[in-house]
């Protein structure tokens, strides 16, 4: 298969069959264009510059190569993945574990700031095929020398304009130098910025180019609303918006067969009329689905993309993406099977912080913003029963002939069972046991989270800041936009939670909020800027910086040497900073 013959399906590919299986299974029934017109080329052999926004199913463009050209035989690291954040690195290495659920005895192992070193050591010591994770923890691995890259075949560049942008590129040079020259490189960005190309430039080699414009679709119809998962449980935050949302019926997406099955039940064991719609039912059991929801004998139906396709049923009113999709255009189709016939339709997507990209690109792509949702709390749920309630009664002394239960309840006040309004509150009772009409009191979030989850557009928390040093400052090059990226990177604290930094000479200062926890420091204390260890440390009560002289790495422990002298390395991070 030759790079020039046009893609229109996965069988064209030299990719494998347990490859093509789990593409079949997650719904990905032909190439998306990056796909198309990247993976002949990686499969080759051949370096490649591609330009493509998230959402365009760029994952998938290296992430199959690498798995199609993977010897599952050597548990050596023979693929990198650099993410500029802990969030992309997890939802890539997912990625790469869903195309490889057939590959058995297939090991990654995404490495990022937050999460124990101890644990990413032990992975390394069993052998792992690929790695995906962030330049500072690569970095600390090459250093200890518990990741070796002698072995390895690929390197992909994953959004390399944000790692730019993030003040990582230095970095990421640093660690090409510790590649072999024979490896092949994959850069894929969204932009094409100086500082990126004169990367691609001096390191890849005969690259093949391909950029792909993302497609836009108006999806006018449809309001849009997202959900930020947290504290609250996916299954929780659900039921809440089912028992508060007026909906006719209602489609709600997931990623894989198994779970249509198990939400379905799920759903209906909380009194809801729920089926699973799947690819492994029979085309009878499928149609008998469908012929349900349209005859308002079932009024959810959980299903995944592939047996979704072609759904068209007018009263479905609302789509929940409870798992977000894997592209923009996916959720297109997805929202899609709602705001029919010139109906309104309603499309709810839960999104969990790691996934914040994929909203922003689906933002792109509909050309939309979508409005951040409230959780309904449980007194909304409340409310709403008591209204539910009401609207019931009402109706029912409307339309319904009720002397016979009116003489009952006069029998029963006369036999001194009790006065009316004591027998209505039990009958009452008695109706709403299995969903009760008081509120209970709501739960409180966890703390960290309450920290990581807090609104955008606050900018301290409530018990304020504290100012501490860190063993970086202007003689190293460094700037507060490479201080700010490298704690929001290893932490996951929102860049508006950071107080200001003040740059020295020889160090830094910066404010942080006085509520996080401990291990959140001790994380700090291990990070790495520009080569220099944070070593983070509270300012004394006079303002003063502790006389401790800067942690300097070691550079006969980080094996090949870096090639630039100091001058020359000063003067290419001049060069790249510009760029930002």
């Amino acid at each position: 298969m030759t790079s020039s013959t046009p893609i229109t399906s996965f069988e064209q590919l030299a990719i494998g069959q347990p490859i093509l299986q789990a593409l079949r299974e997650i719904g990905y029934e032909a190439p998306s264009p990056i796909q198309a017109e990247s993976i002949p080329h990686l499969l080759e052999g051949r370096d490649l510059l591609g330009q493509a926004q998230t959402g365009t199913g760029k994952t998938a463009a290296f992430a199959i190569p690498i798995l199609a050209r993977i010897d599952l035989s050597r548990r050596v690291p023979q693929a990198l993945v650099l993410a500029p954040t802990r969030e992309l690195a997890i939802q890539v290495a997912e990625a790469f574990q869903t195309y490889a659920r057939h590959l058995h005895g297939f090991h990654i192992l995404p490495v990022y700031g937050g999460q124990g070193m101890g644990s990413q050591l032990r992975q390394l010591a069993r052998g792992v095929h690929v790695i995906v994770g962030t330049p500072g923890r690569v970095m600390d691995h090459l250093r200890r020398g518990t990741l070796s890259l002698g072995n390895l075949t690929t390197l992909v560049l994953d959004e390399a304009d944000e790692m730019l942008r993030m003040g990582f590129i230095e970095d990421v040079e640093w660690i090409l130098e510790q590649t072999p020259p024979t490896r092949q490189i994959a850069l894929f960005s969204a932009t094409m910025p100086t500082g990126i190309r004169k990367i691609a430039d001096r390191h890849l080699k005969n690259a093949a180019e391909v950029k792909i414009k993302a497609k836009t679709a108006t999806v006018e119809a449809i309001s849009q609303r997202y959900w930020l998962v947290s504290g609250v449980q996916k299954l929780e935050a659900l039921t809440r918006i089912l028992d508060t949302e007026d909906f006719d019926a209602m489609i709600i997406f997931v990623r894989t067969k198994t779970e249509t099955v198990e939400l379905a039940e799920k759903l209906e064991a909380r009194g809801y009329e729920a089926a699973a719609l799947n690819g492994d039912m029979s085309q009878a059991l499928r149609e008998k689905v469908i012929d349900r929801l349209k005859k308002n004998a079932l009024d959810i139906v959980v299903a995944t993309d592939v047996a979704a396709r072609g759904l068209d049923v007018e009263r479905i009113t609302h789509v929940v993406n409870y798992d977000i999709p894997y592209d923009s255009e996916a959720y297109i189709h997805r929202i899609g099977r709602t705001g029919r016939a010139g109906r309104k339709g309603k499309a709810i997507l839960f999104v969990a912080p790691r996934e914040r990209r994929m909203l922003r690109a689906i933002e792109q792509t509909t050309r939309q913003a979508i409005e951040q949702m409230r959780l309904p709390t449980l007194q909304d749920i409340a409310d709403r029963r008591i209204q539910q309630l009401k609207a019931q009664l009402v109706q029912t002394m409307d339309d319904e002939d009720v002397s016979f239960y009116r003489d009952l309840v006069e029998k029963l006040v006369n036999e001194g069972i009790g006065d009316a309004a004591d027998i209505a509150a039990a009958l009452a009772y008695l109706m709403h046991r299995e969903r009760p009409l008081e509120a209970p009191e709501e739960p409180e979030p966890p703390a960290l989270e309450h920290v990581r989850e807090r609104p955008r557009e606050r900018t301290r928390p409530e018990s304020g800041l504290r100012r501490y040093t860190i063993d970086v400052g202007r003689e190293h090059g460094v700037q507060p936009k490479d201080i700010v990226g490298a704690i929001a990177n290893e932490t996951g604290l929102s860049s508006r939670l950071i107080g200001q930094i003040k740059l020295f000479d020889a160090y830094s200062t910066v404010e942080l909020p006085a509520d996080l926890p401990d291990d959140f420091f001790k994380l700090l204390k291990k990070t790495w800027v520009k080569n220099q260890r944070l070593n983070l440390q509270l300012l004394d009560n006079g303002g003063r910086k502790p006389h401790k002289k800067p942690v300097k790495p070691d550079a006969s422990k980080f094996g090949k040497p870096k090639a630039a002298t100091p001058n020359k390395r000063s003067a290419q991070r001049r060069s790249t900073e510009d760029q930002l």
